[in-house]
């Protein structure tokens, strides 16, 4: 006679509990968000922020980027279910789309709270950011100006480091208007490997209006656009480590292009494009590190 061992309902419950935190970390988007987040710290640094100054900055922004990657999972998750995205936690089952949709508010109402550990104006420049972020999942991403809201909230990202500062010193303008192009830039290589899907789901934003050659051609514009203006902007000639910057975003989007024709040629989906724009994103803020010339 077969036997059977009840398993106790504690391991069942510990499980699903695993199963869920998985989940969320999965559908925060961990890759991009760890990336603005560590970017932010390495700007507080190069701005002058003592270590609770850094760590306030990091917080925030750290939240901010979980309510934005929660929200954009909670909002396509009938989408992603019709194109057959196993790989995004809701349309697979991993985790429900009101446990992600009550993360994100949670998270949303969590970042401004943080950044009031800093300065009025710096809060409420990055609670700015956060709403345009929120906005582009709705109803922003399948407009001719769904572009804008990129722009917007990386613009915010510098101005909050630096407003943020004892004082709030207002940003640089050069700096706010080179995070604005590598946002922006960063919008059309993000939208790359999903172009076919967005079609099929009826999401037409101005990358799908441009297609992908186009869409190629404005990132790879405005990633060099944004070296350009670190490299330009600040007081002084540029430093020949300025202009290994500027050549580094001609050649790391080249390459990211290339890896993602081979990568598609495979398995009909790359993030290549994206990883690039990470790439000449921590390139720039090394950069400004290094030259000590932000405020």
């Amino acid at each position: 006679m077969a036997s059977s061992v009840a398993r106790p309902a504690g391991n069942d419950q510990t499980s699903l509990m695993w199963r869920t935190v998985l989940g969320l970390v999965k559908a925060s988007h961990p890759e991009p968000g760890l990336a603005v987040t560590t970017v932010a710290g390495l700007l507080a640094v190069a701005v002058g922020h003592r270590p609770a100054g850094t760590v306030a900055v990091v917080l925030t922004v750290l939240s901010s980027q979980l309510a934005v990657g929660w929200a954009n999972d909670a909002v396509d998750a009938g989408r992603d279910a019709t194109v057959g995205r196993t790989d995004k936690p809701v349309a697979a089952g991993a985790v429900s789309r009101r446990t992600v949709l009550v993360a994100a508010v949670l998270a949303a109402l969590a970042t401004p709270l943080l950044a009031l550990t800093t300065t009025p104006v710096a809060t409420l420049c990055y609670s700015v950011g956060l709403v345009s972020a929120l906005l582009y999942d709705w109803p922003l991403k399948s407009t001719p100006i769904s572009v804008l809201p990129y722009a917007v909230s990386f613009g915010s990202l510098p101005a909050f480091v630096v407003l943020a500062l004892p004082g709030a010193p207002t940003p640089p303008l050069w700096l706010v208007v080179a995070a604005a192009c590598l946002g922006a830039g960063a919008h059309f290589a993000n939208v790359l490997p999903d172009l076919a899907d967005d079609a099929r789901t009826g999401v037409r934003g101005l990358p799908h209006r441009l297609g992908a050659t186009g869409s190629r051609l404005a990132a790879a514009g405005l990633l060099l656009a944004a070296t350009v203006a670190l490299v330009l902007g600040p007081p002084g000639p540029p430093s020949w480590v300025g202009w290994s910057a500027v050549a580094a975003a001609v050649a790391v989007p080249a390459v990211g292009w290339y890896a993602g024709r081979a990568a598609t040629r495979r398995d009909g989906r790359s993030v290549a494009a994206f990883r690039a724009v990470l790439v000449v994103a921590l390139i720039d803020v090394l950069l400004l590190v290094a030259s000590g010339r932000v405020v």
